[in-house]
């Protein structure tokens, strides 16, 4: 679902050099002799560096990979981090290391790495829908910046690599009413967390409705069913503005918070959804705007708004208008008093 361009192992040193010159700002590499294979990866990244260093550049490279040496390559470039999330069948029975995939996030977030988890459902023996959701919970605890299905999205674009794809197929332990469920529950997730660029307030604004993530967002795809924008009835997350999407998330927030007698906080998660997003959009799009707010911007933006409960309890209004702009190297906001 990116613009990203992809070139050979043959093309690839020889063209790295005139990416920029060629309009090129995103690069995906998929060679997986280079991405399998530490040595090779970290001449890559070397490379890279030198030669198009201000191209994003796409890493989808097994955990294994990922040790101290490439990351801190990785950690000098313009780049993101897609990592395969996935277990393996051993004895019909599905198997995760929770603990291998938790050290690996930690380190990517104290180095602060961009990256996303790649998850899939019923193409192992063993998998569930119990096990999808419990892997789910997990991957969104470790603050991954998005969470993608690829699955899912080269069934609905109809990749000509669809092929390739592992597909979800009926079992013993996922039947096909259980896929169609999941699908609708993944579409949640891409369009809710990762288009709707959540990462930053996501779990903050979970705690106060006691509920695990997987749960929400099953209930927001049945909201999506309900509002004509499910992954059913041809909506398209990757299609739709973040505006449009922050939209939905308000009020699919509002409805949760009104459903678990919550309502008197969702004056506050209004305001650190639609801060962050301005925030987002302004990175994103260069777009500037204007957002009216109940309580202060540089509080909103602290380590005391990721606990909702406590920030309404403590925090005073002060209703405020903020301009959000692109300052000379990052975004910058400006407010005053209403």
């Amino acid at each position: 679902m990116s613009n990203s361009v992809h070139f050979s192992s043959s093309e690839l040193e020889t063209s790295l050099s005139s990416f920029l010159q060629n309009g090129i700002t995103e690069f995906t590499l998929q060679d997986e002799e280079i991405l399998c294979h530490k040595g090779k990866l970290l001449r890559f990244l070397q490379i890279f560096r030198k030669k198009a260093g201000e191209v994003l550049l796409t890493l989808p490279v097994k955990a294994e990979v990922l040790d101290m040496d490439v990351c801190k390559a990785c950690s000098e470039l313009f780049c993101t981090i897609e990592i395969p999330l996935e277990g393996l069948s051993k004895g019909k029975n599905y198997l995760f290391d929770k603990k291998f995939f938790s050290r690996r996030a930690q380190m990517l977030n104290t180095m602060g790495l961009v990256f996303g988890f790649d998850m899939n459902f019923a193409c192992t023996e063993g998998d569930s829908v119990k096990l999808f959701r419990d892997r789910l919970d997990f991957a969104v605890s470790l603050y991954p910046n998005h969470i993608d299905f690829s699955q899912l999205e080269a069934e609905v674009l109809s990749f000509e690599h669809n092929s390739e794809q592992k597909k979800p197929k009926p079992s013993a332990t996922f039947s096909t009413q259980d896929i169609q469920m999941i699908k609708e529950c993944a579409n949640a997730v891409l369009t809710f967390y990762t288009y709707g660029r959540a990462v930053t307030w996501f779990l903050a604004v979970l705690a106060p409705l006691k509920m695990s993530a997987s749960k929400f967002f099953q209930d927001f795809s049945e909201w999506q069913k309900i509002n004509n924008c499910s992954l059913s009835s041809g909506w398209k997350a990757w299609e739709a503005k973040h505006s449009e999407i922050e939209k939905m998330q308000l009020e699919f927030l509002k409805f949760k918070y009104e459903e678990k007698n919550k309502a008197h906080l969702f004056d506050v998660v209004s305001n650190v959804v639609r801060l962050n997003g301005a925030i987002c959009r302004c990175y994103g799009e260069g777009e500037e705007s204007c957002v009216e707010l109940s309580y202060n911007p540089d509080e909103l933006l602290s380590g005391a708004a990721m606990n909702i409960q406590n920030f309404f309890d403590n925090a005073f209004m002060e209703n405020s208008k903020v301009k959000v702009f692109m300052g000379k190297e990052e975004v910058e906001y400006h407010y005053g008093n209403l």
